[in-house]
């Protein structure tokens, strides 16, 4: 009796296993194509891979080769579109990229670095700006669920620099639409620059000490002629990052064009010597040279800045004249002491045998010296329109 029950179950353990494997072939069968492509993106997935690797390793070509299988497998693989679409950047076949980054954020509308690089070479390389504000305007309008888990993830911060990066790039693309596009049509110019102007500020209300933006919304106001609200950015740009050459260079050109000639002297000064001590390339260097021999020239062919220095040099003639020799006072002693032994320091400065010497303070004083922005005072009180 045990025996026939242990004989039927086996029977009906068969029976269950071929009824099983009978139901996956009906469901194969009814699903041909469900299942087919499921083992094409497995495929797909392993080429790309391959083609991840490649690209890590800077092999380009094969990248290229092993994504462009891996995509014909899994063609929804936005990731791998975006990678081909750098690949192609590199290469200088921007429509190709541009291409490849349209299939990335079509199957993945939230893809943002697509957006932005599409917008970018569609801008910049091609000159299509309304192809560019149309993908930085969707880049701005995507909405994330923000979450937060401490110190292993937290997508607020990056959302948030996303769309001040998006609203940065629509005010570079209104700039550059007002140098192509507007021609010599001066409203229409104007349009495109105060609408650049507006999309520089929603970036700052988001990102307020980014240098690039500070830098561009001051170039994006001096060519609508706005030149103290242009100032004030340049300055501000300054004092982010001391420096960088450029702010300095342009603030030495508002100067110039506003007849403070001093302060532009002592601006194009600065940018002459970060050119010259960063290793800036020798056109970067020609173009501060040329314009620091301008602003001289310009100097001493005005009038009113003749005789404003005749003035200021007899008053200070004057002064020296009436300054009376007193005594030295102890530190001043202690610091010709110093001299005789080759050595003067400071709180900024360490002198040794006439040589200037490296120090935390001489670095600080040079930063301080940098970020301070000529002629600020002009600028500080000025309101925005």
């Amino acid at each position: 009796m045990e025996e026939s029950r242990q004989n039927l179950k086996k029977v009906l353990s068969g029976l269950f296993s071929v009824i099983f494997i009978i139901a996956i072939c009906v469901v194969i069968y009814l699903n041909q194509q469900f299942v087919k492509k499921q083992i094409n993106n497995v495929r797909g997935v392993y080429y790309v891979s391959q083609g991840d690797t490649a690209y890590r390793k800077n092999n380009m070509n094969k990248a290229i080769k092993f994504y462009n299988i891996g995509l014909k497998y899994y063609p929804e693989h936005y990731g791998a579109w975006c990678n081909l679409g750098n690949i192609y950047v590199a290469y200088e076949d921007y429509y190709s990229a541009l291409h490849a980054y349209s299939q990335s954020f079509k199957h993945n509308p939230k893809m943002v670095i697509a957006r932005m690089n599409y917008g970018l070479i569609a801008s910049e390389k091609l000159g299509n700006f309304n192809l560019a504000l149309d993908q930085y305007n969707k880049v701005i309008n995507i909405q994330r669920k923000m979450i937060s888990i401490p110190y292993i993830y937290n997508n607020r911060i990056s959302s948030k620099l996303n769309r001040a990066i998006a609203y940065y790039n629509i005010g570079v693309t209104y700039r550059l639409k007002s140098l192509y596009e507007a021609n010599d049509d001066w409203e229409l110019q104007r349009k495109y620059l105060s609408k650049a102007i507006q999309a520089y500020k929603k970036s700052l209300e988001i990102a307020p000490d980014r240098y690039d933006t500070l830098y561009n919304l001051g170039i994006a106001y001096h060519l609508a002629g706005r030149y103290f609200e242009a100032g004030e950015c340049y300055c501000k740009a300054i004092h982010q990052k001391p420096m960088n050459f450029e702010a300095h260079y342009n603030l030495a050109v508002l100067h110039r064009r506003m007849r403070h000639y001093k302060e532009s002297y002592e601006e194009i000064d600065k940018a002459s010597t970060l050119v010259t001590a960063l290793g800036s390339n020798s056109a970067e260097q020609q173009y501060v040279a040329i314009m620091m021999n301008d602003i001289m020239r310009t100097m001493y062919e005005d009038q009113a800045y003749k005789n404003e220095l005749k003035r200021v040099m007899s008053v200070q003639q004057s002064n020296n004249i009436e300054t009376k020799k007193g005594k030295k006072s102890k530190k001043d002693r202690e610091t010709k002491k110093d001299k005789q032994k080759g050595t003067v320091t400071s709180e900024k400065i360490n002198l040794v045998n006439g040589k200037v010497v490296a120090s935390e303070e001489l670095d600080k004083a040079v930063l301080e010296s940098f970020g301070q922005c000529a002629g600020m005072a002009y600028f500080e009180e000025i309101e925005e329109e």
